[in-house]
């Protein structure tokens, strides 16, 4: 299987959790869109994050896109841990639907109704109904088209990133 996983490299996102009172966030590098008809996104977050425990209670997920340019926030949701760091502290974020945190320097985010949890090993899928989504303006995107909005942070991107919560 090897062969197979080390010639992909996915998008990377930041997942964003509240529940509890808690906030959480994580890197999270195991996203896709899993429906087109109702439109339905999964992710999938690691047992041993911080951001899991959260998300088990939360009622809606945020899910954020990020370009290279913003690997700062990525080294902080992969490689600190909401267990010793308010991740929180030193970033821009607002409020949204549900009470949803969405990172304001995103390039582009949604936030989505939990509908279904799948526990599939080491990972859990939390299936996302969208409820509303944003983003800010890069360079390009205002003549319109993804081929000037520029590449989104990849894995190959993140290597670097010595994770916040190991896996075992």
């Amino acid at each position: 299987m090897d062969g197979f996983v080390d010639r992909l490299d996915p998008d990377m996102c930041v997942v964003t959790a509240v529940a509890g009172g808690e906030r959480a966030g994580c890197l999270v590098g195991f996203a896709a869109q899993c429906s087109m008809r109702p439109v339905r996104f999964a992710v999938w977050l690691s047992k041993v994050n911080r951001t899991y425990r959260v998300a088990r209670h939360a009622e809606f997920l945020a899910v954020h896109l990020l370009t290279p340019r913003q690997y700062g926030l990525a080294e902080l949701f992969g490689g600190e841990t909401g267990d010793e760091v308010d991740k929180f502290a030193g970033v821009r974020w607002s409020e949204a639907h549900g009470g949803a945190v969405v990172l304001d320097d995103s390039c582009a985010w949604f936030v989505g109704r939990v509908e279904q949890r799948v526990d599939a090993g080491d990972h859990v899928g939390f299936f996302l109904e969208p409820v509303e989504s944003g983003g800010r303006a890069e360079a390009g995107d205002e003549e319109g088209g993804a081929q000037e909005r520029g590449a989104l942070l990849r894995l190959s991107d993140v290597l670097t990133i010595d994770p916040g919560h190991p896996v075992d």
